[in-house]
């Protein structure tokens, strides 16, 4: 079974599905996200996130 890249709009506490999927990529570590497993996102940039370590490294790129 393939997997299929999701396209998402993410909001505050939500996200929207624009395009049917099973994944989104981490705008850092390029990992896939199953949807079911996706729980850090920026809604400012629309970025999804692995972990909070990868929130952690866009945050510290921002302040620089």
């Amino acid at each position: 079974m393939s997997k299929k890249k999701a396209k998402l709009i993410f909001k505050h506490n939500s996200f929207e599905i624009k395009e049917e999927g099973d994944y989104v990529t981490c705008a850092i570590s390029g990992k896939e996200i199953m949807l079911k497993d996706l729980n850090y996102w920026n809604v400012d940039l629309q970025e999804a996130y692995f972990s909070p370590k990868e929130v952690d490294q866009r945050l510290k790129s921002l302040k620089k």
